[in-house]
């Protein structure tokens, strides 16, 4: 074990601090056991920290940014994180999808108003995403979880016809319009596949659907926040948590019965791998890593000035344009390439929480999709990507500070190869993470447990994946 030394007896460890991990345990000891969490990085929070990356004053996140499945995740709901200093803001719209005629396609709260903005496909926008919207509470227990039976199979049902569809297929049988198009590619690109490829319209649906059904709003003061309201809660529970230990192998963390570890397939195998059955090892070895990022944090002298009035409403605009372009950029990336005009995820936080950036400062939070590793710095793609929607743009940077696939991974070693999902969300993967087992959270080894989001239902900050490993671990070792 590399830095402080902790000793005690504890009923669980949980190694790793991200909202997974700190999830695991604040659910075990919600239920009465004797918890640690280890953490090797001096910051607790995975991918769920901010800092200032660029001048002093500018709180950037240095991860995720935007939460919507974080708001509406049935595990956190049921905590008392706000009595622990989460505040969540909602924008005023969850999100906008500019183009090329100066116009953008919004994501409202309201199924109708959303329509609006879409033209001509405004009523197959309100036929379709309305009963979704009107279902959402009822199947997100399903859509966030391993799979099991369904509590309300019609309503799953009516989502899942759509969802085992490509991103293309759908939103082409669905739309006529490159706006809604658009608004439905880039929501299904969060998927990090390619729009031909199925299950990518899951991902679209998913994310509009909570849009409309709960927001896309993010924490007041940064993600660090979600971070910091677990820990705090958890250690109300008794729990507790150390900082800048790194656990090397399985033998090094004190004495328990169990151990939940919030790490990725490969990590796994290099700190407990022995311990498995040759099988299980096979899985973990030939699990697949998905497409990285490259993240640029822009420190501005005024708010984004974009062409269509309608972005500045915007906690996330997503800047790709039509469905078209987005695919040629994602299946750029399948291939191992570069697109030249890549499909970027931005957040403007500061424009709702003036806690991010000094007066009349803004901050920008933006990335793009980049094959796996790469090490091709894509800083000048991403601002002309923005400036084309928005000119004036570079002449508002003041600072900026860049984080390619390496740099993602040294700050948090989950992110093999700058991947922030945990791994591949294709149908392979998509429930059956990191393998093929009745419990996707256990492993053959007893007491060892994955709580990452290499499981079930995977990326997104949401806890879901550190519950159930939990749950697993109370059913078991831990009765």
């Amino acid at each position: 074990m590399n830095g402080r030394a902790v000793t005690g007896v504890y009923d669980a460890v949980v190694v790793g601090s991200g909202p997974n991990g700190l999830a695991a345990a604040v659910e075990l000891a919600r239920n009465g056991r004797s918890v640690v969490v280890l953490e090797a990085e001096e910051t607790i929070g995975g991918g769920t920290r901010s800092a200032e990356l660029t001048l002093p004053g500018f709180i950037h996140d240095v991860g995720s940014a935007i939460h919507p499945l974080g708001y509406a995740s049935p595990f956190f709901s049921t905590l008392p994180l706000e009595e622990h200093g989460l505040e969540w803001v909602h924008p005023l719209a969850p999100l906008a999808h500019p183009f090329d005629d100066g116009t953008a396609a919004v994501l409202e709260r309201s199924v109708e108003e959303t329509g609006e903005t879409l033209g001509s496909d405004a009523g197959a926008y309100r036929r379709f995403m309305g009963p979704l919207a009107r279902d959402f509470h009822r199947i997100i227990d399903s859509l966030l979880g391993p799979l099991r039976p369904p509590r309300h199979p019609l309503a799953l049902a009516r989502f899942g016809l759509g969802a085992v569809r490509s991103a293309r297929g759908l939103a082409e049988s669905l739309f006529e319009g490159e706006k809604a198009k658009g608004l439905f590619a880039g929501n299904a690109a969060h998927s990090f596949l390619p729009m031909e490829q199925a299950p990518s319209a899951a991902f679209g649906l998913v994310l509009g659907t909570v849009g409309h059904a709960a927001g896309w709003p993010f924490p007041r003061g940064g993600s660090q926040k979600i971070a910091d309201a677990l820990v705090s809660y958890l250690r109300s529970l008794g729990g507790e948590v150390y900082t800048g230990v790194r656990v090397g192998s399985v033998e090094e963390v004190p004495r328990t019965r169990a151990v939940l570890f919030d790490v990725t397939p490969w990590q796994l195998l290099d700190i407990t791998g022995q311990h498995f059955t040759e099988r299980y090892r096979r899985a973990l070895k030939s699990y697949r890593y998905g497409p990285g990022v490259f993240k640029v944090d822009f420190a501005l002298d005024g708010p984004i000035p974009w062409t269509a009035e309608s972005c500045k409403r915007a906690g996330t605009v997503h800047v790709g344009g039509t469905l078209d372009e987005i695919s040629q950029g994602e299946a750029a990336v399948s291939r191992g390439g570069h697109p030249e005009k890549p499909f970027v995820l931005l957040a403007q936080q500061s424009l709702f929480d003036d806690t991010r950036a000094p007066e009349g400062k803004h901050t920008v939070w933006a990335y793009c999709h980049v094959p796996n590793g790469s090490s091709v710095d894509m800083t000048e793609r991403i601002e002309a990507q923005i400036e084309r929607f928005a000119p004036g743009f570079r002449d508002r940077i003041l600072a900026k500070s860049t984080m390619g696939p390496a740099d993602l991974q040294r700050i948090n070693a989950n992110h093999i190869g700058g991947d922030i999902n945990g791994g591949l969300l294709d149908f392979r993967q998509l429930f059956t993470r990191p393998a093929v087992r009745i419990t996707p959270y256990s492993t053959p080894a007893k007491g060892l447990y994955l709580c990452s989001s290499s499981t079930p239902p995977g990326g997104g900050v949401h806890g879901m994946c550190g519950y159930f490993a939990a749950r697993a671990a109370l059913a078991t070792t831990l009765r």
